[in-house]
């Protein structure tokens, strides 16, 4: 059966997949981006109302991330709006083991709306598509927490658990924390990396200072060191974040991808061959 969904993020990495699922079953799709006609943008909740209207579902992905000041404000405007305008089920990406995100879910479970919430693990695209790719090309990748084991999870399965849980009822009401199959230190993923990529790549432990230190530097905006700040101290540290979990195959009848699968997709798209930028 056909449905009216809006997937909020729908250009980023995982919501850009969650379309081309939808799309692929012929679902009625809205992209929620600023780009888009209506356009939407988190900072300006006069754009919801045009981009809920006619809506059955809704994905939201909120950018940067749950944890930032103004999440949950912006999370409960979102669904107070969205009840209004007769949306009858969310399903919201999490963060695993972030509290500030619980406090955002909890919204979603108090909105009167059905809905599903995905609690994931970091995601391995950040090293082909975000904020560790300039590292993986300079070729030295310097981390905070080298003890911590991070069962790192691919954008890929997400959106296909975000998917059913968009077009099966049978998900209503649960909870799934996605991670990937097995759990991994930077230092084990920089070397499996390069040794698909075929070049030195060296991974070097920096103290959480130090790693702020060299963001402020480079000139990253004070609200991502921040943020990164909090993901490494808050969340990254805690032992019950590095567990491995079976959602996925529960969810999709299938094992998680692995790391090294990923990386041997990703080293057939040239991403890590771009020339070098200089490292920071």
């Amino acid at each position: 059966m056909k449905s009216n969904i809006l997937v909020i993020g729908g250009t980023g990495k995982t919501g850009r997949k969650v379309v081309e699922e939808l799309n692929e079953q012929g679902q009625n799709v809205r992209i929620g981006s600023r780009n888009e006609a209506p356009s939407f943008e988190w900072n300006d909740s006069t754009s919801w109302p045009k981009v809920l209207k006619g809506i059955d579902k809704m994905y939201v992905s909120y950018y940067p991330d749950l944890a930032v000041p103004g999440a949950f404000e912006a999370i409960q405007e979102l669904m107070e709006m969205a009840k209004k305008e007769g949306v009858k089920k969310a399903v919201l990406l999490s963060g695993k083991g972030e509290k500030e995100a619980e406090r955002c879910e909890q919204v979603v479970v108090d909105s009167g709306l059905e809905y599903t919430l995905v609690r994931a693990s970091w995601f391995n695209q950040n090293f082909s598509e975000s904020f560790l790719l300039d590292p993986i090309l300079a070729g030295h990748v310097a981390l905070p927490m080298p003890e911590a084991r991070i069962p790192f999870v691919d954008t890929s399965d997400i959106a296909e658990v975000v998917v059913k849980a968009l077009t099966d009822d049978f998900h209503n009401g649960k909870t799934y924390e996605i991670t990937g199959p097995r759990a991994m230190t930077f230092e084990e993923v920089v070397k499996e990396i390069a040794d698909v990529v075929g070049r030195e790549i060296t991974y070097q432990a920096v103290s959480l200072e130090a790693y702020n230190k060299m963001m402020k530097g480079a000139g990253v905006p004070s609200d991502y060191i921040w943020l990164f700040d909090y993901l490494f101290r808050e969340v990254l540290s805690k032992e019950s974040n590095q567990i491995v979990t079976s959602d996925v195959e529960k969810v999709l009848g299938k094992k998680a991808t692995d790391f090294k699968a990923y990386v041997q997709k990703t080293v057939k798209t040239g991403v890590w061959n771009q020339s070098i930028p200089q490292s920071i």
